[in-house]
């Protein structure tokens, strides 16, 4: 719809998860995280997350990157 394309690999990565939104999840936070690491590596520092009301997902990918709140709730 936006005509962004999406490389073949990341594609792979969701197939036959259209019926596991909890799967889906994971993958999609794993592999944000990942790409966040490897631009924090390359000097980038902030970061910004479009989840569509899905705060869960910026939640779990901060703490993959090892961000946790000083008094969790």
């Amino acid at each position: 719809m936006t005509g962004t394309a999406v490389p073949d690999w990341l594609g792979h990565l969701f197939e036959g998860l259209d019926e596991k939104p909890a799967a889906r999840q994971l993958v999609a936070a794993t592999v944000a995280a990942e790409f966040c690491r490897r631009l924090y590596a390359g000097g980038v520092r902030n970061f910004h997350f479009y989840t569509l009301n899905r705060a869960e997902l910026s939640y779990a990918i901060c703490h993959l990157l090892g961000l946790r709140p000083e008094n969790p709730a």
